[in-house]
Formats: C-alpha cells, structure tokens, sequence
C-alpha cells in the first residue's frame, strides 16, 4: 500500500491545487478535464478515491448540532482525521459539489422524506448538515421522534424527513429493536402501515439492505402477526418477496409526474480484515486508510442480494433511479465508526475500546464521511 507523507494545513495559505489520487496502489495525478456529470451517460462506479488535503469541511460533528452521539467519530475522540479528506472521483466525467444553497432553491416549497435503516438515517443527518451550513440557525427547526424525524427549512417552505423502517415491509421488530434477530418476524406482503406516511412527498429516497443479513434464514409470515407460526425463508428469497411488496405499493400510488423516487444500493460492511490482505487485522479497526485495489470488492456486500435489488428496481412502472453507491463504499474499510461509538446509549468505555474484536462498530459511518459522497451523488441526480 502506497503511503502519501504527511501533509499540513496550514491556516492564512492559499490552498493548493494539487490532488492525489491513489489508483491500483500508484499516486497519480488528477486528469485535468472530463466531461460534465450526465446520469444517463455517467457510471458513479466508475473511478477512485483521490485524498485532498486542501478540502474544507462543510461541517464537522461539532459544527451540526444534528449529528447523533453513535456517529460523531471525532467528538468521541477518534485520534486521526484522514479519513475525512478522500473524494470519490469518476473517470468519465465531473461529480458536481453538492451546492447547499442550490438544493434549498430545489427544494423549496417541497418534502423530501428519506425512508429506511440507521445506515439510511445516516445519509439522511449527513444531507441535513449539509443544507444546514447555508441557513442561519434561526431559519431551521429539528423535530425527532423514533418514527419519523423531520427537519424543517423555514425561509424555504422545506422539510427534509427520515421515516424508519429498515425491511421496509412491516416487521415486528419494526419499534422493538432490542428483539433481536433471532425474534423477529416479517410481514413480506405488507407494507401499508408504513407507506401511509410516505405518501404526498416529492422525493422519496429508500434503502434497505443490512438488516436482511443478520442471518442466512428470516422468519416470514403471510397475514396477520397474532396468526401460529412462520415460514422460514432463505434471507435472499424473503429480501425478493419483501421488495416486490415495495415496487407494487410504489408503482400503484406514486405519480412519477410529482415524485421523484431513488433506491440507495447496498452499504458495504467491512468485518473481515483478510479480505483486503490485512492479516490478523480486526475487521475495521484501526484502519486509517481507503483499500488501494481497483474495483475491489469483499464480503461485506452480496452479489445475490444486489442483483435481486437491480432486477426488482429494473421491472417497475414507476421510474426508480438506483443509485449505486456499493463500489464506492467498498473500499472505505477506514471510515466506519469502529469504537469511537456508542452502544445501549452509552459511550463505549475505555475497557470496551481496547476489545475491538468484540466492540468494533464497522457497519455504521463517521459523519462527516462516506455519507456525504452518496449525496454528493444524489444531488447530481436531482
């Protein structure tokens, strides 16, 4: 792995121009010129993570007051920063910056609801600290509950939503988180009493995904939860029927013409450290730098399960733009909360830090971090 020397910031400088890209385990200059962003010629898969020591932070955990204790990497002291100066570049063509206040003007007068998991709950505080940096904090309110959160852009006539359900069907674990994944029990074939808040948005942003993979098999039933017994199904088959319960709700109530509807791809995990060559690595933990190999791919996302996500999207009425953000994602082993997190509400303890093979967090996000590319993305799709 190439290692780039120590690079300062120092304050009052002009900041340079200079990006280092790290393509194949070689530094690289940048390609001077690409084409503008086209979403319907451009592959968001397609290209590289390129460190830029001269980046200004948009906001920090400390500057949004939004970010949740779980996520706030550096204010639970999480010694390095790195991890906050890498930005995904294609090769095609220019990823847009995502402009604040040009997504306020878009989202004016509208609701923009995103509607899924914590990891989804993520991107969603990740894209209210973003338009936040451009409001004045008289001109923004926050309401959260543990449904449905909504934060408000009052000089706009704007809110930006999150509504949690993370299998996006019914489930009844849907409030009881605590169940577990060996109690919990799927509605495959329901959706309504969720979907009923989803209606009347303008733009609707869905994912689901890891919530899927606590185990090879899901318990399933048909009807009501009270009714004895479930079917087992294996994860892949229930992830299928369940999606296709979302595609019918969404092609026989939405109204293309009003709504714009985009499906997050899958976030990747990163749990086993051999899988970028990291021997007797613990998963995520102390990972302070992006895994170097073109078009890596590890354990962390399935195959099957992203195909079934295409295919599913791929068939229905209603336009649905998958935004795949899974190639990217998969080199970020270095970004992940690992123990500067919480559990049970609590900050982890010194004890608890010094077991990362028991307490590493490598599913969820450090916010600022690869949450703020998936909107970078979604915004130069809107």
């Amino acid at each position: 792995m190439v290692q780039v020397p120590a690079m300062k910031r120092v304050k009052g400088r002009a900041p340079l121009s200079v990006v280092v890209a790290i393509i194949g385990g070689l530094a690289l200059a940048t390609p001077a010129a690409k084409e503008a962003f086209d979403p319907r010629r451009c592959s968001t898969t397609e290209g590289y993570w390129a460190y830029n020591w001269t980046k200004r932070l948009p906001y920090t955990d400390q500057t949004c007051p939004f970010v949740d204790r779980q996520i706030s990497c550096q204010r639970n002291g999480r010694p390095d920063s790195d991890y906050l100066y890498w930005d995904w570049h294609l090769d095609g063509c220019t990823l847009p910056r995502f402009d604040p206040a040009a997504v306020l003007e878009k989202l004016r007068g509208k609701r923009m609801l995103f509607v899924g998991d914590s990891l989804q709950m993520g991107q969603w505080l990740s894209f209210v600290c973003l338009v936040n940096s451009a409001l004045h904090y008289s001109a923004r309110t926050m309401e959260r509950t543990t449904t449905l959160s909504v934060f408000t852009a009052t000089e706009y006539n704007a809110t930006i939503e999150f509504y949690w359900a993370p299998f996006l069907v019914e489930a009844n674990s849907d409030r009881n988180i605590r169940l577990g994944a060996g109690g919990r029990v799927l509605h495959v074939d329901a959706v309504e009493l969720h979907a009923k808040h989803w209606e009347g948005a303008d733009i609707l942003v869905f994912d689901s995904y890891v919530w899927w993979m606590s185990g090879s098999r899901i318990k399933a039933v048909w009807g009501a939860f009270g009714d004895d017994g479930y079917e087992e199904l294996d994860a892949w088959v229930a992830f299928r029927l369940g999606l296709k319960t979302w595609a019918n709700w969404v092609d026989a109530n939405i109204d293309p013409n009003a709504t714009r509807v985009f499906f997050m791809s899958i976030s990747t995990t990163h749990m086993r450290s051999e899988d970028w060559g990291r021997d007797g690595g613990i998963r995520c933990y102390n990972e302070t730098w992006p895994i170097t190999r073109r078009g890596y791919w590890g354990s962390g996302a399935d195959r099957r399960m992203m195909e079934v996500m295409s295919d599913v999207v791929g068939r229905m009425r209603v336009p649905v733009t998958l935004l795949n953000v899974t190639q990217l994602t998969e080199h970020r082993a270095d970004a992940h909360v690992s123990v500067y997190t919480e559990t049970g509400g609590e900050l982890l303890t010194a004890a608890q830090r010094a077991d990362p093979r028991a307490h590493a967090d490598c599913i969820h996000w450090c916010l600022p971090g690869v949450p703020d590319t998936w909107n970078q993305i979604l915004y130069a799709h809107l």
